[in-house]
């Protein structure tokens, strides 16, 4: 498999996380469990068919948005795959697609019913692209004028409450939250969920979940574990009650235990360090 890693443009600050080009073969068919992220995945993918479903609405073939969810999904593809995926934060895609989160939560949507005639057409544009920077390029003009044409703006306290959220790996109480922002906790709730796409609550559960699976696999950055780490150091560390509760979560939320979280994707585990899972 190719990877390919690129640069989101300062102007793309805070709605883009993070921008990737790949390339693969697969003889046989590959299917891939896809855990929530706490964000929203746009997929640029060319090639052969991509064909992705598990969560709500009809299975989707190609290039498509994947929404905030609570929920695993899946993908498969046979023989050559290729994309561009981008990373977006919730309230990021929000102001991409001008409509707030909730219309595209829980869901994956291919990009010909998003009504974004420059989006739906960019993965044929990237495919004529030569080198990965230019696509990287194409992706970014594409996503600033997206951007500047759209007319959604979250409420800055929806977007002071997503933050704080998102820095505190989801672990911050939702009265706190509308403390901090001088709402009600009802009136907090409703338009957090509107315009970010999960109520506060639930979108904490899939930080604090993601937060305990980027400990356990690579390239999670400087305040992952050692590799001998046992799920109770993951639990701990992320603020669950004890294994028990982190072992639920990950049921829940990605479909699998910890255990086979690891093992998907380091295949030779016989018993991976994550254990009692």
């Amino acid at each position: 498999m190719t990877y390919v890693p690129g640069h989101p443009p300062a102007v793309l600050r805070g709605i883009v996380t993070g921008i990737s080009g790949y390339a693969e073969y697969a003889a046989s068919p590959v299917v891939r469990r896809e855990a929530p992220t706490g964000g929203c995945t746009l997929i640029l993918a060319w090639g052969g068919p991509l064909s992705v479903d598990g969560l709500g609405g009809p299975s989707v073939e190609g290039a498509f948005l994947a929404g905030l969810a609570a929920a695993a999904g899946t993908t498969s593809f046979t023989g050559h795959q290729a994309g561009v995926q981008v990373d977006l934060t919730p309230l990021g895609a929000a102001c991409l697609l001008g409509r707030g989160g909730a219309e595209v939560a829980h869901v994956v949507t291919g990009l010909d019913l998003l009504d974004l005639p420059d989006l739906a057409v960019l993965p044929e544009r990237l495919a004529e692209a030569r080198t990965w920077d230019a696509r990287f390029a194409l992706v970014a003009t594409t996503l600033t004028g997206l951007l500047a044409r759209s007319v959604f703006r979250p409420d800055p306290e929806v977007a002071h409450a997503w933050r704080r959220l998102a820095a505190a790996r989801g672990r911050v109480p939702v009265g706190e939250l509308a403390a901090e922002t001088g709402w009600s906790r009802r009136h907090l709730l409703g338009r957090f969920h509107r315009q970010v796409g999960l109520p506060p609550t639930v979108a904490g559960r899939v930080l604090r979940f993601r937060h305990a699976a980027d400990l356990l696999v690579p390239g999670s950055g400087p305040d992952r574990l050692p590799s001998d780490v046992r799920i109770a150091d993951v639990a701990a560390t992320c603020g669950y009650s004890d294994h028990s509760h982190l072992v639920r979560e990950f049921r829940e939320l990605a479909g699998c235990t910890p255990g086979e979280y690891v093992r998907a994707w380091f295949p030779d585990v016989q018993d991976p360090a994550a254990s009692g899972s």
